[in-house]
């Protein structure tokens, strides 16, 4: 009998290439619940179509099965997890909560480890209340699976880029390579980020399907390399074979002008990945390689000129 599977949100970036990846395998009956905005329209895939804060009609579309696993890409708000879990007949047997390495607290201590500070309150910008959420929403997937006794796991990946990113992060340098004009640098940044392939958090989370190594943790999601603006656009040159013409500004003048660089310009992101690689004994995919991947998927699919 197949495991049945059930996968909020799942139809955008990392979710899509995960249930792509998990069709393929005959184990699993997949159950998508989104709004329904992007049908995946995948043999195998049972798409049901609500908005998660109409509790109503999540507790209607939600099959009453017992569930091998529950994969939650989406929550973003306070209470989204405890009413997911509430309105779900049948059993859980794993709980996977998608956050993000955005939760830790800003200090001068690198990497961060999965237990280094957290913050008590949104921070100051645009990304604090966001990042503040998600650090409750791990206490609260916490909680509420130890009401419940659904063993749990949270996943915190770092930068993720890769095929159907629709955030402007990798997108934005391809396409001013793509057209042939200058790509904005900053010249001032000695920040370093870091990288994780979306198909390596596929990977991870086909590692972590019923797998009691990962019950009750958290992990980050972070290759081992280090990556600069300067990096970046000499893996740029060289998975594209061109040569970059770039402009390099002030991060004054980036700021100044609105330019919409994607990365940190004048603070470190660096978070250690060793946790859930030596869980897992898992190889991150090089970012040279990933990016060659990514690149040559951009181009052909997603381009537009």
């Amino acid at each position: 009998m197949k495991k049945n599977i059930l996968i909020i949100g799942g139809s955008y970036f990392i979710g899509r290439i995960f249930v792509m990846g998990l069709s393929k395998k005959n184990d699993y009956a997949l159950h998508l619940v989104n709004r329904g905005r992007n049908p995946l329209k995948i043999p195998g895939v049972t798409e049901h179509i609500c908005d998660r804060r109409d509790l109503k009609e999540m507790k209607k579309v939600i099959p009453p099965l017992d569930y091998y696993a529950v994969i939650d890409f989406c929550a973003d708000f306070p209470q989204e997890i405890n009413n997911l879990i509430e309105n779900v007949s049948g059993t859980i047997e794993q709980y996977i909560y998608i956050s993000t390495c955005a939760v830790y607290k800003p200090s001068l201590d690198f990497p961060k480890f999965e237990d280094s500070p957290k913050p008590s309150g949104a921070l100051p910008g645009p990304m604090g209340e966001y990042a503040y959420n998600k650090w409750l929403l791990e206490l609260e997937t916490q909680n509420v699976c130890q009401k419940h006794n659904i063993p749990y796991t949270i996943l915190r990946p770092a930068f993720v880029y890769g095929p159907f990113n629709y955030a402007p992060r990798e997108s934005f340098f391809f396409d001013l390579l793509l057209m042939n004009k200058t790509i904005p640098v900053p010249q001032d940044s000695l920040a370093l980020f870091q990288f994780i392939y979306v198909k390596d958090i596929a990977r991870i989370l086909f590692a972590c399907l019923g797998n009691e190594r990962v019950f009750k943790n958290t992990y980050n999601l972070a290759a081992e390399e280090l990556i600069s603006y300067d990096k970046l656009i000499e893996v740029f040159e060289q998975v594209s074979g061109n040569s970059i013409q770039t402009k390099r500004l002030s991060i004054d003048t980036i700021n100044r002008d609105n330019i919409a660089l994607p990365f940190p310009m004048d603070q470190h992101e660096i978070f250690s990945g060793s946790l859930i690689a030596g869980t897992l004994n898992f190889k991150f995919t090089p970012f040279m390689e990933g990016m060659k991947e990514t690149f040559e998927f951009y181009k052909k699919f997603s381009f537009k000129g």
